[in-house]
């Protein structure tokens, strides 16, 4: 679980300060305060971790995808291109790394130091650390990079060329494993960060609008989509597993006193399409979810979400409380805490 955050020169952030996350942490502010920048963060990191691309330091993703950041330019603080982008997480680490025999503690941190030159982005350091241990690796002059070990800069050996960028903003290229072999371990510090962000899963602010059928192909979502467009989708796998989904969000659709059931129903045999029939009260006909209150379809995602990921993932939630009545508001805290408390 990630533990800390920290970014200098973010967007409105000069500097975001030594923020803590906890197993649930809420941001709170006025509109254009920052809070949306504090989750793009996260974001941006987790789109970098799943580029395919080596050599991109980092992704600020695209229209199709939760985040589009623009460029460098658009990032950086006051759109100043002279200065460095400086990123820090800590998080705790319950595996254990077994080439790393040195390793104390459950808490890894990385801070990481990105700036532009000639309209390309680089990474100018990057460094792992617990304890009084530093790895990392740092920009030299003619454009080359050296290892570094306790905050010194190791000379690669002569019978080695000067090591190449890292690949993308966190991780050691091979070269530097093959050049020094007695730092084999390296490597396994970008794998337990990277864990961090294959385990993150995201729901947007504005949810899709309730539909009068849906269709399911047999696939297995990865979340319920930026917009919840896959919430469905995953509530009815869950379904065909035989998971504990589907009767959790029935319970506590009713429990927050939105509807007094819930369920799934196939329209025909040996097709995919479904339709999700409600009841408002338990003396009401029953209907489509199109045919109830707003509110219903916009923290089903919602509710789907944090029962459908496995156990000891990341969920970040933008405006959740979204067309919800207060009360209910007050509700979802209920699920939030339930959820920290039993599915970590």
């Amino acid at each position: 679980m990630i533990t800390r955050l920290r970014a200098e020169n973010f967007k409105s952030w000069k500097d975001t300060g030594e923020l803590r996350l906890a197993p649930l942490t809420g941001l709170f502010g006025t509109n254009s305060s920052g809070k949306t920048s504090l989750i793009q963060i996260l974001l941006m990191l987790d789109r970098t971790v799943d580029s395919a691309d080596p050599n991109r330091v980092l992704d600020l993703g695209d229209d199709r995808s939760s985040i589009n950041l623009g460029t460098f330019s658009d990032v950086i603080h006051g759109h100043r291109n002279d200065a460095p982008l400086n990123l820090s997480l800590s998080w705790d680490e319950p595996e254990s790394l077994p080439r790393i025999k040195f390793f104390t503690g459950k808490q890894l941190r990385f801070d990481a130091s990105i700036t532009e030159k000639a309209k390309i982005m680089q990474v100018a350091q990057f460094v792992y650390s617990f304890g009084h241990y530093r790895f990392g690796m740092i920009a030299r002059v003619d454009g080359t990079y050296g290892l570094v070990h306790d905050g010194y800069v190791l000379d690669v050996p002569k019978d080695w060329v000067a090591l190449p960028a890292p690949i993308k903003c966190y991780d050691f290229p091979q070269e530097a494993v093959e050049a020094y072999p007695d730092v084999g371990f390296l490597r396994q510090f970008a794998f337990s960060l990277e864990r961090n962000f294959l385990s993150l899963r995201h729901l947007g602010p504005l949810r899709q609008s309730p539909q009068r059928s849906y269709l399911w192909a047999g696939n297995r979502p990865f979340g319920v989509g930026r917009d919840g467009e896959t919430a469905i989708q995953a509530l009815i796998a869950g379904i065909s597993e035989r998971s504990a989904l589907e009767p959790q969000v029935a319970r506590w659709l009713k429990e927050l006193r939105l509807i007094d059931s819930f369920r799934l129903q196939s329209i025909a045999t040996n097709r995919g399409d479904y339709e999700v029939r409600v009841k408002s009260t338990s003396k009401s006909a029953e209907v489509l979810i199109t045919d109830v209150g707003f509110g219903v379809s916009q923290i089903l995602p919602v509710l789907v979400l944090c029962y459908y990921v496995p156990e000891g993932s990341t969920v970040i939630l933008e405006q959740p409380e979204i067309h919800l009545h207060p009360s209910v508001q007050s509700g979802l805290a209920d699920v939030l805490i339930d959820v920290v408390n039993n599915r970590k």
